[in-house]
């Protein structure tokens, strides 16, 4: 039986991520299965898949920070601004060199105003941008604010084969840098391969490929699969336990003090779990000192789940 948890996929370069969702769907029989953080089809790493209650689970993992291993070629420019896409420019890069490359580097870090790639799944008046693109409707987006925590070259072979690291907060697009990193060079470039190493709690150490997962749920092996529990799922969030009967006041949606669910937590949100580590909900102070619970989560598998669970010394806190 498939539990309420997060399986961690690494993704290959190909299928979209709806195409990882349906595939695991069919694989294991259910419907209520989802994913963590998009990747583009030419991207591959970690692709978070919520499985049964984790569905619930899809908007704080949105927000979490990613890492990324990236590949650029300097001195051609898509309009996608990946290898995928059509080439728009070029610029002369031969004399590029490693130096120069650090040296803007410098400009993207920390707190920067980012405009998105032409072909991106964010939507103006309810479409996306990429079907404006397609249809080739000019679409003027605002610059949005983004943080890229870190940002280091590791790799410098030639112009064609610069390969940077990368760090950075939710609705940072890769593409988008590579391409703003070309223009500052003043040679254009483009993204030639990606792959998320991070999402979140999420790494490529615990990720099993998509082929081997579906195997397992093909065979029933469920066991073997990297599942997650949903509070170690969240488990960038304070996480506190509740006793026994705040967890069912909680659960059945009756108003209970913060102070007493939380012991009087100032931050902004917190995770409340019952006595055996399941997640109760995710939870945010109101104005008038009750919690509001903002998704409110079944107990997993009726109590039974086997998926891994947050240990007491490193996430209840």
């Amino acid at each position: 039986m498939i539990s309420d948890a997060v399986l961690v996929v690494d993704k290959p370069s190909g299928p979209t991520s709806f195409d990882v969702v349906r595939k695991i769907r069919r694989a294991a029989g259910t419907r209520r299965v989802g994913h963590g953080g998009t990747l583009d089809p030419l991207a591959s790493g970690v692709l978070p898949i919520c499985l049964g209650e984790a569905t619930k689970l899809a908007p704080f993992l949105l927000g979490a920070d990613k890492e990324y291993e990236v590949a650029i070629c300097f001195g051609v420019e898509t309009d996608t601004d990946d290898a995928d896409g059509a080439v728009t420019s070029h610029g002369e890069a031969t004399s590029l060199t490693a130096p120069a490359v650090e040296a803007k580097l410098a400009l993207f870090r920390g707190v920067i105003q980012q405009v998105p790639p032409a072909y991106a799944a964010i939507k103006r008046d309810g479409r996306p941008l990429y079907d404006y693109a397609r249809a080739g409707t000019p679409i003027d987006v605002a610059p949005r604010e983004v943080t890229i925590h870190a940002l280091e070259l590791t790799a410098f072979d030639r112009p064609t084969q610069v390969r940077l690291s990368v760090r950075c907060s939710k609705g940072t697009y890769v593409r988008a840098l590579a391409r703003d990193l070309g223009r500052a060079l003043g040679v254009g470039g483009h993204v030639t391969a990606l792959r998320r190493t991070r999402s979140g709690p999420f790494s490529l150490a615990e990720a099993r490929p998509l082929d081997d997962v579906l195997s397992a749920l093909a065979a029933g092996d469920v066991q073997s699969l990297p599942m997650v529990s949903l509070a170690a799922a969240l488990g960038h969030y304070p996480q506190r336990a509740v006793d026994d009967a705040l967890a069912r006041d909680l659960r059945t949606g009756r108003k209970v003090p913060w102070a007493a669910a939380t012991g009087s937590s100032t931050e902004p949100r917190v995770c409340l779990l019952d006595r055996e580590g399941e997640l109760i909900t995710v939870a945010e102070p109101r104005p008038d000192g009750l919690v509001r619970t903002l998704r409110v989560f079944a107990v997993a598998n009726g109590g039974k789940s086997s998926v891994k669970k947050p240990s007491q010394a490193a996430n209840l806190r």
